[in-house]
């Protein structure tokens, strides 16, 4: 089983934001930073769980992948499957489509606390911004 703690943020609401993505494959952990432009906090947090999708499904097809994130209303919208939100609808549908690639996807929420190495990899991803 995959481990993916995913953390999106942005440099005001919306602004710059950016996602950190931190997976653990048994004893190997892979790191990314990834800028993502202008976005809110809660659409940082959607683009960074679609972005971990697309690495698992290109380094660890047919894996099952166990995601974490400490936004609660993102894990609510993927294990609801539902939104009223259009803004979010489009991401929801996006990691849908995306977690069909697995055996099995799972999401949970974990406090923030738990989720410090996603959360610096995220922030790092901000500056990356703007240095461009």
């Amino acid at each position: 089983m995959i481990e993916v703690y995913t953390d999106g943020a942005a440099s005001g609401n919306p602004g710059l934001s950016g996602a950190g993505i931190y997976i653990k494959v048994g004893s190997n952990t892979y790191e990314y930073t990834i800028p993502l432009g202008n976005l809110s906090n809660h659409e940082a947090e959607f683009h960074a769980i679609i972005k971990a999708l697309e690495i698992c499904q290109k380094s660890f097809p047919n894996e099952i992948v166990s995601f974490r994130s400490d936004s609660k209303v993102v894990v609510d919208v993927i294990e609801k499957d539902f939104t009223k939100n259009k803004t979010f609808l489009p991401l929801l549908e996006r990691i849908r489509e995306l977690s069909k690639g697995f055996p099995h996807f799972f999401i949970k929420w974990i406090p923030e606390k738990k989720n410090g190495h996603a959360d610096r990899l995220a922030r790092k991803a901000i500056r990356m911004n703007e240095q461009d």
